[in-house]
């Protein structure tokens, strides 16, 4: 995906010259578009490349205006502006660009900035990481830095524009707000970017439905820092959010909440989750804060105005078959049939006869010589109410009907772990989605690990569909940061845990799909409670090398979802 910003042929035409809307009498403006990556963050098209982009853009919005129908159904094909993005097709209607070779889609999305803005002029801010690679920022970001190194300011703060970061334009250096952890940065100049013509001045304050907003303001998914599940409250009267796509320009009324993984509904002592949620959207246009002075260009995700489409597109027809192929998919795991419930629960624990202890249940926090607390929310023929099991091992005891409810909220695997001691009993698994992991070495050592070689781990998983075991079946999940990369010390410890990871991934306990804790984005592919090294030579921020403790503590880890030494010996 790394060669969708390369950059493009200079065939289509001079890059000073304006590209004109027929029939309008307007201003200029430069059009940048800009193309979404698996991390969520919005990378602009090379210069060259956006000139060819914005000029099928312009025929196709003639041709809609000649129809009748405003867009019309257009792709574009990036590989006539530069061989290399062969692969690469665009189409308008959906603003989504497609891969053709694998089917990998992205989002796309355009933006109109000033003539006198860094866009016109060419410059880019970029940053660099853990590979020494330096990648660009979105533009509006560039645009905003830009402003700040010329009015001479030290220090920018990019909260206002979604992201977690300060900028020290003299040291050239990013620094994250919350882990300290610094990366570098620099300014760069490239090709121009293409000046197109605006039917109105832009607007300089909060984004807006109107139609120059719609096609100049930025269109595609908000930026995942702030993609949450939304929640509808009293007097709201916003629309959920589609996955990939926002729905709505104003945030008033909705409130934007974490996903958390259901309750065991029904219970008495259940405590009840709090739905005013304190997240927000940024108001676009806001101050940038104190230090700087400046206010921040429009990057409001404005509406989706329907579009008739005369016929469907290439791509279209490309991606309903994609989604007919993953939907049959979710149907055939939705057809299998769980481990009967209460068949486990017999399994595992063992009926306390007389009257049970003076203690609570630690499920449904009532009584172990009442009744349990999810009997008006759990029935079952052969489990009464007031019936108490003891786990055969740990011998810890709980109401079986709020062990049957604990068991029929989960994957339903045949499998239990005592909510006490954490004790597993039977083979656990997860709910990892499909995907492969492969293992390498190389003779580099790792720091604190220098009489040895060092093990890499790459997990491939792909975004899919949700199954009956997923927080939300049926609807889509994605799949940010793949392929992720792992490292692990090459010598007689390091290749146990290497063996143990590869039960934890055949048993689906590597990943989940839920609420990334980074970027707050729900329904999307997650670690699970068994942390990995994704860096090799620093340890800033807690995910690299020197760490004395981690192979014993991953062990440890491994061995709270059941994988341990047995498990090789089988």
């Amino acid at each position: 995906m790394a060669a969708a910003q390369g950059a493009g042929s200079s065939s289509a035409g001079p890059p000073g010259a304006p590209v004109s809307i027929p029939g309008h009498s307007s201003s200029t403006a430069v059009a940048v578009w800009e193309w979404q990556d698996e991390f969520g963050r919005w990378r602009p098209y090379r210069g060259d490349v956006c000139r060819f982009i914005e000029q099928g853009f312009q025929a196709s919005q003639q041709k809609g205006r000649r129809s009748g129908s405003g867009l019309v159904s257009s792709s574009i094909s990036l590989g006539h502006a530069d061989a290399s993005l062969a692969p690469y097709v665009i189409d308008i209607p959906s603003l989504t660009q497609f891969r053709q070779d694998t089917g990998t889609m992205r989002a796309v999305r355009r933006h109109l900035f000033p003539r006198d803005s860094a866009a016109e002029q060419g410059i880019v801010w970029e940053w660099q990481n853990d590979e020494r690679g330096w990648f660009p920022y979105e533009m509006n970001v560039c645009v905003f830095l830009e402003q700040a190194h010329a009015s001479r300011h030290q220090r920018v703060d990019l909260g206002p524009l979604g992201y977690n970061y300060e900028v020290d334009l003299v040291a050239q250096v990013q620094t994250n707000k919350t882990t300290r952890f610094c990366r570098s940065v620099r300014r760069r100049l490239d090709n121009p970017y293409p000046v197109t013509a605006a039917p109105a001045p832009l607007h300089t304050g909060a984004g807006c439905s109107c139609q120059q907003c719609w096609l100049n303001g930025g269109t595609g998914p908000i930026t995942t820092r702030f993609r949450h599940s939304v929640t509808n409250f009293p007097n709201s009267s916003a629309a959920p959010q589609v996955s990939g796509r926002t729905t709505s320009g104003s945030s008033s009324g909705v409130g934007f909440v974490p996903y958390n993984k259901p309750a065991l509904s029904g219970a008495r002592s259940t405590p009840r989750l709090n739905a005013q949620s304190s997240w927000a959207l940024p108001q676009a246009g806001g101050a940038v804060g104190p230090s700087t002075g400046l206010s921040t260009s429009n990057g409001v995700s404005a509406l989706n105005l329907p579009v008739k489409m005369s016929k469907p597109s290439k791509l279209n027809q490309a991606l309903a078959g994609w989604w007919r192929s993953l939907a049959a998919s979710a149907m055939g795991l939705m057809m299998a049939a769980p481990t009967d419930p209460e068949a486990v629960v017999k399994k595992y624990l063992v009926e306390v006869k007389g009257t049970p202890a003076d203690e609570d249940c630690i499920i449904c926090m009532e009584k172990l010589a009442s009744p349990s607390g999810y009997s008006d929310a759990c029935e079952c023929r052969t489990i009464k109410a007031e019936m108490v099991g003891r786990l055969t091992n740990c011998q810890h005891s709980f109401h079986m009907l709020c062990v049957l409810a604990m068991y029929s909220n989960g994957n339903k695997d045949g499998s239990l772990q005592c909510p006490s001691c954490k004790t597993i009993y039977g083979e656990k698994t997860g709910t990892q989605p499909k995907g492969k992991m492969e293992v390498s070495t190389f003779p580099q050592s790792l720091p604190g690990h220098r009489d040895c070689g060092t093990i890499q781990i790459v997990y491939h998983i792909s975004r899919g569909i949700q199954g009956p075991e997923h927080p939300n079946p049926g609807m889509p999940y994605t799949a940010r940061g793949f392929p992720r990369y792992c490292y692990l010390p090459d010598n007689e410890k390091g290749r146990k845990v290497l063996e143990l990871l590869k039960v934890a991934w055949n048993r689906r306990l590597i990943f989940t799909v839920g609420t990334s804790s980074t970027t707050g984005e729900s329904n999307t592919v997650v670690w699970n409670e068994i942390h990995h090294k994704t860096e090799m030579d620093t340890n800033l921020s807690g995910h690299g090398y020197p760490d004395p403790n981690y192979l014993d503590n991953v062990l440890a880890e491994l061995a709270a979802q059941g994988v341990t030494e047995d498990c090789l010996r089988k």
